[in-house]
């Protein structure tokens, strides 16, 4: 068990070394207001020893537009809703809502739906292995800009088979935390 804890926590700072190294190298450039700036690829890894790197793919933002007399859209922004799932839609929405996974899932998305307005706001993902000593295995960030309601999705990726347990994605919102979700990885 101690050789395991090892390999995953040597296997971790690789994994963020990797990330920073590949983060000093990007330069982000600007983006208009209305438009949400894509995240960075960031490398994720499962909590398990033989667990390969890979980059996960962008995380990615999808406005709808808001009704023409509607309050909340006037409102600072808020976070409404965080589903679970293992694929999304076109408009970045969950298509089959959960919380128990199966190991082979090879992606998790949470889909985290606003609403408000707000010319710039960093919503935060990080998902967390429960079992032993509640071990961050990944956090992406994501900055966002809104006219209304809108759906932000983030994925975690594992080539390899998840292990069995207890997870956690918590969201933050501008660095305050705002819901989080338990979910868990068993065999069918």
């Amino acid at each position: 068990m101690k050789n395991d804890r090892a390999s995953f926590r040597a296997a971790t700072i690789a994994c963020q070394a990797l990330w920073l190294l590949a983060l000093g190298g990007c330069g982000k450039p600007d983006t208009p207001a209305t438009t949400p700036a894509p995240a960075p690829t960031r490398t994720v890894q499962a909590p398990a020893s033989v667990a390969r790197v890979v980059p996960a793919p962008v995380s990615s933002t999808a406005a709808t537009p808001a009704p023409a007399t509607s309050v909340a859209a006037t409102a600072a922004i808020k976070v409404m809703q965080l589903t679970l799932g293992t694929n999304v839609d076109d408009a970045h929405k969950i298509t089959a809502p959960g919380t128990h996974f199966a190991p082979d899932a090879k992606t998790l998305y949470a889909s985290v739906d606003t609403r408000g307005q707000t010319a710039k706001s960093t919503l935060n993902a990080r998902w967390r292995y429960l079992e032993g000593d509640g071990q961050l295995i990944s956090s992406i960030s994501q900055s966002i800009a809104a006219d209304g309601p809108a759906t932000t999705t983030f994925t975690l990726h594992n080539p390899d088979l998840w292990p069995e347990g207890k997870y956690r994605i918590e969201i933050f919102l501008d660095g305050a935390p705002v819901i989080q979700r338990d979910f868990e990885i068993a065999k069918p």
